[in-house]
């Protein structure tokens, strides 16, 4: 068995995203041009995540603070996650990529929310890899929201455990990240999946996300391989 194959690989890989305005100011060129290389490589880290044999991808492609930005480039990147939504679909469904969506679909419009439906239900059948989309996104207002689910069903405090909590967040039945890297040198999760990395190992590196591919995911693997998962228990 080769060393590659032999190492502990990650169910669940998510990863915040960014770099994208720093990669392309860098070049001279206008931020939307950093958000259209961000789209190629979240191509290549899907094709790598399948290679490598990771079965969860969670990518953190619009959070709910992004609403903030410049309306030019809300809508450019609005733009972008429909173009990518209309030519990748059928390339993911023919690679067994199943999408599901978390987070507050609803603000994108009526018209973008069905494709992004009618995109989860096409592709709900596939297992080599299920790709969550995290589109405006915050970790505080799943918890919110779930905690909401929780008062209006009617439960006991006593009755709400960890397990049944978790199964009220936008991540139900996803398994929590193994791994979260977040791209450009940044060292903060920023509102991202706040209950469910509890105890996923992180991992920072300088690489922009335009420049993420196949290499910068093997290293990440490479990296997660050496950690000493404990959960919060003493070594043996």
């Amino acid at each position: 068995m080769s060393e590659v194959s032999a190492r502990p690989v990650p169910l669940h890989v998510a990863i915040i995203m960014d770099g994208n305005g720093r990669w392309a100011t860098t070049r001279g060129l206008p931020r939307v041009a950093g958000h259209r290389e961000g789209a190629k490589a979240v191509r290549r880290t899907v094709e790598a995540a399948i290679a490598q044999g990771v079965r969860y991808l969670t990518l953190f492609a619009f959070s709910s603070e992004n609403w903030r930005r410049p309306p030019g480039e809300v809508a450019d990147l609005t733009f972008l996650l429909k173009h990518y939504l209309r030519s990748e679909l059928n390339e993911m469904h023919a690679q067994g990529v199943c999408l599901k969506i978390i987070g507050e679909r609803e603000r994108f419009g009526p018209n973008l929310t069905a494709e992004l439906t009618a995109a989860e239900a096409r592709t709900a059948n596939n297992s080599k890899l299920t790709l969550v989309m995290a589109l405006s996104y915050g970790g505080r207002a799943d918890i919110v929201a779930a905690a909401r689910k929780a008062i209006a069903s009617g439960m006991a405090p006593e009755a709400l455990t960890e397990e049944n909590f978790a199964a009220l967040l936008d991540t139900r039945g996803i398994p929590d990240p193994d791994l979260l890297i977040r791209t450009s040198g940044e060292v903060r999760i920023s509102n991202f999946l706040l209950w469910q990395t509890a105890y996923s190992e992180l991992l920072f590196t300088d690489v922009l996300w335009p420049d993420f591919g196949a290499a910068a995911f093997a290293a990440a693997l490479d990296e997660y391989a050496t950690r000493e998962r404990r959960f919060g228990a003493r070594p043996a």
